[in-house]
């Protein structure tokens, strides 16, 4: 009897105590939880609400690592690419990043200046690549109610290794914890 009673004060005592950690972790780590940009309504959204505006500095500044598979191209070899790309604030409309990359032909690196206009709701980055040249892309950037906003980016024709180049691609931008 003292036995069962021991081990009912124990579990009783694991217990509280379990719970009493399990709501401080929650709460540490709810404090902690990246926001999106899309606003909380507190109901499912609906057809008339708007799409904000992408809001730059909330998003991009910090570092940021990436590994992107890559076809072979005149921009070098197909393989893996990894790496960071530091995004720093800027003045007004312009910013600026740095991408630190190893790839199958050995790192290299890419300084970007940024200008976001978000009235405008577009982007042009103009890069500088260590591999020997450099671009300009630009183009629209929209999104939707889930908080996932895309850039329809499009370069400026330009020469590598003897060959004249345009690129079009998207950058998806998702929502935390996504």
């Amino acid at each position: 009897m003292l036995r069962r009673r021991f081990l009912f004060v124990s579990l009783f005592v694991v217990l509280a105590v379990t719970s009493s950690l399990a709501g401080r972790v929650t709460t540490s780590q709810q404090r902690q939880l990246p926001r999106g940009q899309i606003a909380d309504f507190g109901r499912p959204t609906e057809k008339s609400d708007e799409v904000p505006i992408f809001n730059y500095q909330q998003y991009f500044p910090g570092q940021w690592n990436f590994e992107w598979r890559v076809p072979e191209s005149p921009l070098g070899p197909g393989g893996t690419l990894t790496g960071t790309e530091t995004f720093a604030g800027g003045e007004g409309d312009f910013f600026t990043s740095r991408t630190e990359v190893d790839g199958p032909a050995g790192p290299f690196t890419i300084d970007s200046v940024i200008a976001y206009q978000a009235e405008n709701r577009t982007f042009a980055r103009w890069e500088r690549d260590s591999r020997g040249f450099e671009m300009l892309h630009a183009g629209p950037i929209g999104g939707d109610l889930g908080g996932f906003y895309t850039i329809h980016y499009e370069t400026a024709p330009f020469t590598v290794r003897g060959q004249q180049i345009k690129l079009r691609y998207r950058t998806r931008l998702v929502p935390p914890l996504n």
